[in-house]
């Protein structure tokens, strides 16, 4: 018997198979603006479980929490040129590239869980992916329901909009968000995620907002004292692809993507409201001190909704796209 031949075979074929298209195992990497411990993390290890069961162990995710792998934006340009293939990042860093989504991120549009869990996987939500697929060159494939944005300070209860005058609130870099605290008498400060817990230690900036889940997962409390309920963002993160790396997959994978997207879906909406009321009452129990807005928080609706909406009916799609939101939510 020819040993070498024996040996050589088996590896040549062996070789060949690794190297056949669909038949190497693929790793594929997942960004993640929060840091381990939040909604993201949260959607994106179910996720990964759930793909990685779904493809037969043939093909795995590894998680990059805290913007190891950049800012936000910049992974959604990332995802786009195809050289990162997952995101979980806030809705409102998609909207620059992609702006109909930005009617998710009109200020008391969603009013509730069940309000974005309806908008987010009904018609509208359905329509918006294809959107961002068009315009950003991503693919929603699930959403963390994160909850509603909450104000956080270092300097006094905020219960109305007098109480704000004179602070330095950090927000994203997301055009509808600065126009909402415009609305409200103040300028604030647009400011990169990954320079924000920073900038609150410092005294850079005064306060920010984001969900109870993100102050928690973030430590926020550490340089933070004022928690002030507002309603006027749900905070949605949705989980992209990059399009150009889910149409090179084989049919079955893409399946197995689409599935456990929305497997992680289902789980971040069962999670959010498993869990939020404990995060509150750990945070409170750190020394946070928690208000409601004044009078149902009226004066901070009125002039949010007059200023803010008709501002951006344009780059929604006009107002009958706000109309359809609105309809669809029974309002």
């Amino acid at each position: 018997m020819n040993i070498k031949k024996t040996v050589l075979l088996p590896l040549i074929t062996a070789g060949l198979l690794a190297a056949a298209p669909g038949v190497m195992a693929a790793k594929f990497k997942m960004a993640l603006g929060d840091a381990a411990g939040g909604t993201q993390w949260e959607l994106g290890q179910t996720f990964k479980t759930l793909f990685e069961q779904k493809a037969a162990g043939k093909h795995t995710v590894d998680l990059f929490p805290n913007g190891q792998l950049g800012d936000e934006q910049n992974t959604v340009n990332n995802a786009a040129l195809g050289t990162l293939d997952f995101s979980v990042l806030a809705i409102n860093n998609v909207t620059p590239f992609s702006p109909s989504v930005g009617v998710l991120t009109l200020p008391y549009v969603i009013q509730s869980a069940e309000d974005a869990k309806k908008l987010t996987l009904g018609p509208l939500g359905k329509e918006l992916t294809e959107n961002t697929i068009r315009d950003a060159g991503v693919r929603i494939v699930g959403w963390a329901y994160s909850g509603f944005r909450v104000l956080t300070n270092s300097k006094r209860p905020v219960t109305t909009l007098a109480d704000l005058k004179g602070m330095v609130i950090r927000v994203p870099k997301n055009e509808i968000m600065i126009a909402t605290y415009q609305s409200w008498g103040i300028n604030p400060t647009p400011m990169a995620w990954s320079e924000t817990f920073t900038a609150l230690q410092q005294g850079v900036v005064d306060g920010q907002d984001n969900p109870y889940i993100t102050v928690s997962a973030m430590k926020f409390n550490e340089v933070q004292k004022y928690i002030t309920n507002v309603r006027y963002l749900f905070s949605l993160e949705p989980l992209i692809v990059s399009e150009s790396v889910f149409q090179e997959q084989k049919p079955d994978v893409q399946k197995a993507i689409l599935e456990a997207g929305m497997e992680a879906t289902e789980h971040s909406y069962k999670y959010l409201l498993e869990t939020e009321d404990k995060i509150k009452k750990e945070l409170a129990a750190k020394g946070m001190q928690i208000s409601d807005a004044a009078d149902g928080e009226k004066e901070f609706i009125e002039k949010a909704t007059k200023a803010v909406w008709p501002k951006f009916y344009e780059s929604i799609g006009g107002k009958a796209k706000l109309d359809q939101a609105l309809k669809s939510l029974g309002r």
